[in-house]
């Protein structure tokens, strides 16, 4: 079966990742999946056409509702789609793109979910029929470049001075753009690196939103302690990711954060922000710490460098949460029985 898969495809994102992982779990069923960034089309009228092409697509697939699913309601054959995040978190709230949203949903074939509450959330603000939407974690899978070089990455983010081994890193991964906040504890770290210099805030990921990215680096050239690095490839990142002290997340909203499932596998202390998406994967205390303000994650953070038993609770936690949650097995065979629907 040939398949279309819509998704958003900013490089070095989650999303990216995400598509990329279950385009690779359909086509191993000997499926053919194109994926296309949903960015290149205006209107559903442009998909339509796209799927009508000789040779015709026989089926669809969509993460996100609004920015991916809106594109195929006006296509003949059946679709799935996958929740976003942002699009049950935030778009929901807006009632012009909620009645498109709940148009998307009764025309699919299946939606997933990425966890419970997305569900759940989902059922509140969308006219769905349950049975149709399915839960399935995102799958995980880690791997670290060999010849990562730690001093050369802190060098090059701007991090200077003798002793870089020393530092306790702590590393903001997310794409530059406004629900992932990236600026909400860099005030209060810059304070805490002023007491102790040795703590320090690494920033990285693409710079999507070109507003926020001037922001972000007007701020950070002017505050002492927090640094901007340039991205890298996933294996490059997980290695840095294994170096650092702990992970951050200062997200708005999230679906499931792919970031904080891969510090885990890494066997990293995440620090989340406590709302409903990171929640749903980081029990605090257990598999992480969340804070709900600035001030409380300097507090956190501080817990994390002085109980070493906190730490490696966490962190063994962390670790066997991802193991028994977010197999890349079970992901498999759900896209791959999903997508058999679609035939």
């Amino acid at each position: 079966m040939k398949i279309l898969f819509l998704a958003r495809l900013s490089p070095k994102t989650g999303n990216h990742t995400t598509a990329e992982r279950i385009r690779s779990h359909i086509e191993s069923a000997g499926h053919t999946c194109e994926l296309r960034d949903a960015a290149d089309f205006q209107t559903p009228a442009e998909v339509a056409d796209l799927i009508s092409r000789n040779p015709p697509f026989q089926a669809a697939l969509a993460i996100h509702l609004f920015r991916a699913g809106s594109l195929l309601l006006e296509t003949q054959v059946p679709f799935g789609v996958i929740f976003g995040g942002t699009d049950i978190n935030e778009d929901v709230k807006v009632e012009k793109k909620r009645v498109v949203m709940e148009q998307v949903l009764l025309k699919a074939r299946f939606a997933v979910a990425f966890t419970d509450k997305l569900k759940e959330e989902a059922e509140l603000f969308l006219l769905s029929q349950s049975s149709k939407i399915y839960v399935q974690p995102q799958g995980i899978c880690t791997e670290v470049t060999e010849n990562f070089c730690w001093t050369e990455f802190l060098r090059s983010s701007g991090v200077s001075g003798q002793h870089v081994e020393e530092l306790r890193v702590f590393l903001l991964v997310c794409g530059l753009r406004r629900v992932k906040d990236p600026l909400y504890v860099v005030e209060v770290f810059s304070e805490w690196h002023c007491e102790n210099p040795l703590n320090v805030l690494v920033i990285i990921g693409p710079k999507i939103d070109p507003v926020l990215t001037a922001e972000v680096e007007t701020v950070i050239q002017r505050t002492a302690g927090v640094f901007l690095a340039q991205e890298r490839s996933q294996q490059e990142l997980h290695a840095a990711m294994k170096r650092c002290s702990a992970l951050v997340n200062s997200s708005l909203s999230e679906g499931m954060s792919a970031a904080i499932l891969e510090a885990m596998d890494l066997g990293v202390p995440v620090l989340a922000r406590d709302i409903p998406g990171n929640a749903a994967v980081v029990q605090h205390e257990f598999t992480g710490l969340l804070y709900s303000s600035p001030q409380e994650f300097v507090h956190q953070s501080k817990r994390l460098l002085s109980d070493h038993e906190l730490r490696e609770r966490v962190v063994r936690n962390g670790k066997l949460y991802v193991e028994e949650h977010h197999s890349l097995k079970q992901e498999r065979e759900t896209y791959q029985q999903l997508v058999d629907t679609l035939l």
